[in-house]
């Protein structure tokens, strides 16, 4: 693929299975698409020269998760910025001619050194390619960084994603 950014549009359009074909990767829809444009997407570049992807959220109070984690003291989960850095991971594959479906298959360190309120603008997601594995098995490998409003706020290095053609044995 030549495109080099999304909007929510065609975020959602990969939700639906739209994008790059039956059988293959999908984004989750609403509620658990956690970014709302893909700003860049690129096969160069990046900390490795492996390419990289830039991505956001618009955060509003009404969110979902701000109601239920925890009452009175709302804050997005950790976990979810962890998922949408996968998402992205293997959004990168399947942008970069994967075939398969997605699934997220570990991460080496997380470190969480901030947290996502009501209060914050813009989450903006990093993805730097490390490793891009183009054989029987297409996998990824990445690092990556969660920022809100310009502070970074949670690392993960070794975010890795494998696209499978067969997932009934998983």
């Amino acid at each position: 693929m030549t495109q080099s950014s999304f909007t929510r549009e065609d975020l959602l359009a990969c939700a639906e299975g739209e994008m790059f074909g039956p059988g293959n990767s999908q984004l989750p829809a609403p509620n658990m698409l956690m970014m709302d444009r893909i700003v860049t997407i690129s096969d160069e570049g990046g900390e490795y020269g492996k390419g990289y992807i830039h991505a956001e959220l618009d955060i509003r109070p009404d969110l979902w998760f701000f109601d239920c984690h925890f009452k009175g003291d709302p804050v997005m989960p950790g976990c979810l910025g962890l998922d949408a850095m996968w998402q992205l991971t293997g959004f990168f594959l399947a942008w970069a001619g994967g075939p398969g479906r997605g699934r997220a298959l570990g991460v080496g360190e997380v470190k969480f050194t901030g947290q996502i309120l009501p209060t914050a603008k813009k989450v903006s997601y990093f993805i730097d390619m490390k490793r891009v594995i183009k054989r029987k098995l297409f996998m990824g490998m990445a690092d990556g960084r969660v920022e809100v409003d310009g502070k970074t706020i949670y690392t993960a290095k070794d975010l890795k994603v494998g696209l499978f053609t067969d997932t009934s044995n998983f």
